[in-house]
């Protein structure tokens, strides 16, 4: 099975989409009884969250309320402290490869590599998961990162380093995507073009969750709203 930090198929800006292993409205994610510590701080418990393909949650809640550490239990990169995780049926630590296999996880940090130029990182992507090289620059114009190509990261705003980190959505064929503040440091149009893009991606099947601290400004035909509590 592929790592689950890397991004796969389409040799194109526009593929042609394929069945993802779970049908649109199944349940994909279930997270059952879960539970987060954070030292000697109960963040949440007894907290069930389900996600169906075609779906996107939003994760909502105060600075410290357990947002991004949800996030990671979800993403398999933590263990709860109580709970069970499920990828379809089963629980996940019995199907974790074809979990990892079908998740694309962009924390908070953007994940790329400064010292990198935007088409190194995204070539970097595209090999560690073995998939022949494309049309990164009309994928990166597109993005609004047209004559930034070959400049290392380093020497890009924060705006389009996040661009440079996102854009491995475009071209990933993984259902479910766990996106940690997807929208930092860009402007209104990036954000409009990424939500587009989310659009797409739900009308595929595909399913989302994300955290942000700013209002989505579009109605997805399938949407849920999780609010975390702040707790002492």
């Amino acid at each position: 099975m592929r790592p689950i930090f890397t991004v796969v198929d389409s040799q194109s800006l526009v593929s042609t989409p394929q069945p993802y292993p779970v049908p649109t409205d199944e349940l994909l994610l279930h997270g059952a009884g879960l539970c987060c510590i954070r030292q000697d701080r109960v963040l949440f418990e007894q907290l069930d969250v389900r996600v169906h393909a075609g779906e996107l949650v939003q994760i909502a809640g105060k600075n410290g309320a357990g947002k991004s550490s949800l996030l990671r239990i979800l993403a398999a990169l933590v263990a709860p402290d109580d709970g069970v995780l499920y990828y379809g049926q089963h629980p996940l630590t019995s199907v974790s490869s074809d979990y990892a296999a079908n998740l694309c996880y962009i924390g908070h940090q953007s994940g790329i590599h400064e010292q990198l130029t935007a088409l190194e990182n995204l070539s970097f992507w595209r090999s560690a998961s073995g998939i022949a090289q494309a049309d990164d620059f009309a994928l990166l114009a597109r993005l609004g990162l047209a004559g930034l190509e070959d400049i290392p990261c380093r020497m890009l705003s924060a705006g389009q380093q996040r661009r440079v980190s996102l854009a491995r959505l475009w071209f990933t064929r993984r259902q479910l995507w766990i996106l940690d503040e997807p929208f930092t440091a860009l402007d209104q149009t990036a954000i409009s073009m990424l939500q587009q893009h989310f659009a797409k991606h739900l009308q595929q099947g595909g399913a989302i969750v994300l955290t942000t601290h700013q209002s989505l400004s579009m109605a997805f035909a399938r949407q849920t709203t999780l609010e975390l509590a702040y707790r002492w």
